[in-house]
């Protein structure tokens, strides 16, 4: 049977829609060693917007990340814990820690920054 983490990973991006949602995802990916990336968006920001195709494409690149969509407005918590004071924000966090932060609209920032963070987990892992 597979773990929640392994159905996340395969649906590409899961939307944490609770604090609960969030923890539970959070928690499995860390325990089991998973680089996580997480966009933080909110409906009424045309740049988060426009970044979630982006965001999709990137997540279908890289099936051993976790990759997660967080909307500012549904889930204040989230957003006040890792401290995002606009949109889009999109953290990269591995073995419970942020490794990386960019805010703002950049597909193509996004992509070269979460491609050699990828790389460097795959060294780190090997």
């Amino acid at each position: 049977m597979e773990s929640q983490l392994e159905q996340a990973i395969k649906a590409k991006v899961v939307n944490v829609d609770s604090v609960e949602s969030w923890d539970s995802c959070y928690n499995q990916a860390t325990n089991q060693g998973s680089p996580i990336v997480v966009h933080f968006t909110a409906s009424w920001c045309m740049p988060s917007v426009a970044m979630t195709p982006v965001f999709e494409e990137l997540a279908s690149s890289y099936p051993g990340v976790l990759f997660l969509t967080v909307d500012v407005d549904e889930v204040k918590e989230v957003a006040s814990r890792m401290e995002v004071k606009a949109m889009p924000t999109f953290v990269l966090m591995r073995n419970g820690a942020q490794m990386d932060k960019i805010v703002g609209a950049n597909p193509d920032e996004i992509k070269k920054r979460v491609d050699s963070f990828v790389q460097f987990n795959s060294e780190y892992v090997a």
